[in-house]
């Protein structure tokens, strides 16, 4: 059996049993994770994309290589899930869905986020194979998107002037006050569509938007489609039980996106600069891990800074 087919079934098989416990097993009790049960599962799906590495270093022919490129791409793609997080956050609240039926929309979200990433990925490495230029075109999207990051507003979705929400309500019977946990709810022999449904395809609209930024990232560490997919499939998943790990503590975390931005930026240059410059996959991934870290411990020592300020205000009014 050639070893790519192999690889590929071994991937299957484990993609399948933790896509299985991720979506029907973790968190089942009242349809809500707790914060214990969400830290724990977060921790579980990260050593098992870990040990996933070692699959890859011990069986392609250039195991470090592909190893440091799959690590490499599954950390940009972590870290960007992570910032997408506070996207999903303002949604849920935007229209109130309440904690116990959250996990209903993550879990169809992540199902759709895997079939659309795949095709995405597939577009993508097939036009860098026909149409090498591209690369610079991905690369200008990688730009824009880290300044966009970075400087840009604040991402604000306003229900009365939302496309997709006005689309939706001109076409359908929309139902708001429905509190269960259904996508289409019957009432007075008529099919209404939920808050549920609507906040599901507000967050696939998002994802399809984060796509654009995260696959070109990818495609700058890697074109090797088993990689590519692979990595961010891992990241992918688990996102459910890590949005609920970080849920409560994100504003802690406010000041990741610099770092993710800054990655962007990286990998961007690297992508245009490809034909001229080699840098090598164990180098950009160290500049991938210190930009986290740094604004990983900026953000902690920025809150911290923060409340013993308001803490200080507090004891000393008239300072």
């Amino acid at each position: 059996m050639d070893i790519h087919i192999f690889l590929w079934i071994i991937f299957i098989v484990i993609f399948s049993i933790v896509l299985y416990l991720d979506l029907y097993v973790t968190g089942q009790r009242n349809g809500k994770i707790s914060l214990k049960s969400s830290l724990f599962w977060t921790a579980i799906w990260i050593i098992t994309a870990l040990l996933f590495s070692l699959i890859i270093f011990f069986f392609f022919e250039d195991g470090r290589t592909k190893t440091l490129e799959y690590l490499s791409g599954y950390i940009i793609e972590k870290s960007l899930s992570i910032d997408n997080l506070f996207v999903f956050i303002m949604i849920f609240k935007l229209m109130n869905i309440k904690d116990v039926q959250q996990p209903l929309v993550l879990k169809w979200g992540i199902l759709s986020a895997i079939v659309l990433r795949i095709t995405f990925i597939v577009a993508g490495v097939t036009l860098v194979h026909i149409f090498h230029p591209i690369i610079y075109v991905f690369g200008t999207i990688l730009l824009y998107a880290a300044y966009k990051m970075a400087f840009g507003k604040e991402t604000q979705i306003n229900l009365e002037t939302n496309p997709i929400i006005k689309f939706v309500s001109k076409r359908f019977n929309v139902i708001t006050t429905y509190t269960g946990k259904k996508f289409f709810f019957r009432k007075e022999k008529k099919l209404f569509i939920t808050s549920l449904f609507l906040t599901l395809i507000l967050i696939e609209s998002a994802d399809i938007i984060f796509a654009v930024d995260s696959i070109p990232a990818v495609l700058a560490i890697t074109t090797d489609p088993f990689i590519v997919i692979t990595s961010n499939i891992f990241a992918i998943l688990g996102l459910r039980a890590l949005y609920f790990a970080l849920a409560g503590v994100l504003d802690i975390f406010h000041h990741l996106k610099y770092g993710v931005a800054f990655i962007l930026f990286f990998v961007g240059l690297k992508m245009i600069f490809s034909d001229y410059i080699h840098i090598d996959t164990l180098v950009s991934l160290i500049i991938i891990l210190i930009s986290l870290t740094a604004s990983i411990f900026y953000s902690l020592w920025h809150n911290k800074f923060r409340k013993n300020t308001t803490k200080h205000k507090k004891t000393n009014p008239d300072k």
